[in-house]
Parts: C-alpha cells; sequence; structure tokens
C-alpha cells in the first residue's frame, strides 16, 4: 500500500517513516482493498508532553476512515490509530460480507 507522509513544522526521519510503513501496511492482512493512506504528523508548541499528533487517512473503494490521535510520541500516536484503524476495517468487511 502506499502511504504518504507529510510532516509539518518539522522533518521527519526515516526511521519514523519507515516504522509508520510497516505498521499501515500491517492493515492490508485485515481488508485488502486499500486504495491509499496519506498520513500527517503535527508538533503542537505547547507545554504539554502529548504535543505530537498523528492523522492517518485510510480510502478505501466507496469511503474513507480517518484517525487523529495526541501522543507523547509518534510511535505511540501510529500505534494506536492502527489499532482503531483494524477494528474499522475489520468492521466493514464483515458488513460487506453480510450483505453477500
Amino acid at each position: 500500500m502506499k502511504v504518504n507522509t507529510q510532516s509539518v513544522n518539522f522533518n521527519a526521519d526515516q526511521k519514523l517513516i519507515d516504522f509508520i510503513q510497516k505498521r499501515m501496511d500491517k492493515l492490508d492482512l485485515y481488508y485488502d482493498k486499500v486504495i491509499k493512506s496519506d498520513v500527517y504528523l503535527k508538533v503542537e508548541n505547547t507545554s504539554e508532553k502529548e504535543n505530537k499528533i498523528f492523522e492517518a487517512r485510510v480510502s478505501v473503494p466507496g469511503d474513507s476512515f480517518v484517525v487523529k490521535k495526541q501522543c507523547k510520541s509518534f510511535e505511540e500516536g501510529v500505534d494506536t490509530a492502527v489499532s482503531s484503524l483494524q477494528r474499522q476495517l475489520k468492521k466493514r468487511k464483515e458488513k460487506l460480507r453480510s450483505h453477500l
């Protein structure tokens, strides 16, 4: 799956981009019709520790899923967002199966 990663107000290192790609590729196991995904990484200028925002938009035929997580690190955000997307994709797959 093609993952477009954009970092806002900072430069993401290659390790982080590879980590995101690896995690997002696992979504193919749950729903194989994923067209593409757009990932946005943002850092808020606040004094709070949870200032990293991970936003993912996953496009599937006829629909798209958006997940936004705010965490202490991008890795934590990726993990929670991907698990949330896995649930949504499973639910969609079951829904499509029940209509057949």
